[in-house]
């Protein structure tokens, strides 16, 4: 069965119904209006350069599955060009992108054909679609001075309220532009098949990270939007988190391709945070730090707002490098809940899951409701990481209170991890542990479930510490790891290739094994 997932006025994309991660059962052919488009083999597809209100029908013989759908009608569609783009790489490109943008009605289209486009960051606006023809790059122009600089938050000058504007790792700072933005909008699309490329390391963006005033810039930043689609494009090279959604509701990554040099600092892909309804179907990851990793804020943002990352659907994606597949936190003071990943494929990250959070993150991080299922994993150093002794990224990360192994008073600033399930999970040739859950003695994980897992340690493995916490020695070719966890249920669990102990338990509770 093949099931739409979204159809713009221009583009489509469509995903097999199986059980099966990121590949489908064999390769087929996409034909559209009897014409042979390509063949494939991925579960999830699209198509492009589609006409407006218009009539398809879609089949693929192999698979004998035929169904019509039709495009969205629109405004009206306006060429980047009739407003004096250049698209030769090396005029700048902002004013007649921004004007385009500034002209376009309610609905409207805004095409960029073939050419690279050397722009400054755009701000765009509701009910608008950017079009990137195959073969349309924007790239951010290499002169820092050219990305404004925002205010974190500033009073209303009536109400005195705080009007948040700028954000870094997890609090309201000021920042730098991102190359594609928006604030406070709604209904922004941004499809097909070219791409959108920070040129960080032509601007020296990734050089001295720790001496910035202001937050280097996102790739695309989203701050307090609606009803917002990526689709189709490539992503890649930006200054800092690559696509960022911030305090927003309904927004869909399809069929993206991000990507970014193995060393290049704080590269992650999608960095949801703060957001409701967020679904990464069909993407494929290859990037310096995290693919996904799953925000709602430190401390101080998770008091004020009370926000959790709810409703996440990571789905038949492909992580190819990265720090972890998908993370959560470690900025998670809001909480996470309901987050379902599936069908993925994940190869040689660090980490499939992680979990960084610790003491101070706050009451309100409360994550729960978290669910693996169908997940192939290929030299993942720790298929499964839960780590709540996390040591980065704060003043106080190698402070007694955050790293003491003795249990401390549990009040207002004392994280919660709830349920976990892993089901039908293949790790083949994992390196550090088959998984290390590391638990706070005054506030026990409360239960992980793990059923059909079965790992292999990799025979050439090179130790590794599975989590970022102090006094943590490297490990290799280590079991199942449990520290500080209320119940523990194993329903098949098959584990071949480690070294020592199968299962290695402290401070657990409730243990079942079937």
């Amino acid at each position: 069965m093949l099931k739409p997932l979204v159809i713009t006025s221009t583009s489509a994309a469509f995903e097999w119904q199986n059980e099966l991660p990121y590949y489908s059962d064999g390769k087929y052919t996409v034909i559209l209006n009897g014409k042979r488009l390509f063949t494939d083999e991925r579960n999830v597809f699209s198509v492009f350069s589609l006409t407006p209100d218009t009539e398809y029908e879609l089949s693929s013989p192999e698979k004998g599955v035929s169904l019509r759908f039709r495009t969205k009608a629109e405004a009206c569609a306006v060429s980047v060009h009739s407003f004096g783009a250049v698209g030769d790489g090396v005029a700048e490109d902002t004013v007649a992108f921004q004007s385009a943008i500034n002209c376009l009605p309610r609905g409207g289209r805004l095409f960029v054909p073939k050419g690279n486009y050397l722009i400054a960051p755009l701000s765009l606006k509701s009910h608008m679609t950017l079009e990137l023809e195959e073969g349309a790059a924007l790239i951010g122009i290499p002169d820092k001075t050219k990305y404004p600089k925002l205010p974190g938050e500033i009073p209303d000058i009536v109400t005195g309220d705080a009007v948040h504007f700028g954000t870094w790792e997890g609090n309201a700072v000021p920042m730098h532009q991102a190359l594609l933005f928006a604030e406070y909008a709604e209904d922004i699309s941004i499809v097909g098949r070219g791409r959108v490329n920070g040129n960080a390391e032509a601007a020296g963006w990734w050089e001295d990270i720790y001496n910035y005033t202001h937050a280097r810039p996102r790739l695309v930043f989203f701050n307090r939007c609606k009803n917002i689609l990526i689709h189709g494009i490539t992503a890649e090279n930006s200054a800092s988190w690559q696509l960022h959604p911030y305090f927003s509701e309904n927004i869909d990554f399809i069929d993206l391709e991000i990507k970014a040099p193995a060393k290049s600092p704080n590269t992650d892909a999608i960095d949801p945070e703060a957001c409701d309804r967020v679904d990464i179907i069909g993407c494929r990851f290859s990037v310096g730090d995290d693919c996904i990793a799953i925000k709602s804020g430190k401390i101080e943002l998770g008091r004020k707002y009370k926000r959790a990352a709810t409703r996440h659907t990571v789905r038949n994606c492909l992580m190819h490098s990265g720090h972890g597949a998908v993370v959560l936190g470690s900025e998670i003071a809001g909480g996470v809940r309901e987050l379902s990943v599936s069908r993925c494929v994940f190869e040689g990250t660090d980490r499939g899951l992680r979990i960084k959070t610790r003491r101070g993150r706050g009451e309100n991080c409360y994550i729960d409701g978290i669910t693996f299922e169908n997940i192939r994993m290929v030299r993942v150093g720790n298929p499964i990481v839960m780590n709540m002794y996390y040591n980065c990224c704060d003043p106080d990360r190698h402070s007694d209170y955050v790293k003491t192994r003795e249990p401390l008073p549990v009040d207002g600033r004392t994280p919660y991890l709830g349920s976990f399930v892993f089901k039908n999970l293949t790790c083949l040739e994992s390196q550090a542990t088959a998984a290390f859950c590391d638990g706070l003695p005054e506030q026990p994980i409360a239960s992980v479930t793990l059923d059909g897992v079965y790992v292999t340690m990799a025979e050439d493995a090179k130790p590794s510490t599975p989590a970022s916490q102090d006094d943590l020695e490297p490990h290799l070719r280590r079991g199942f790891i449990f520290k500080h966890l209320r119940r523990l249920v194993l329903k098949n669990v098959t584990l071949e290739g480690n070294l020592g102990e199968r299962l290695t338990l402290s401070d657990v509770g409730e243990v079942i094994e079937e």
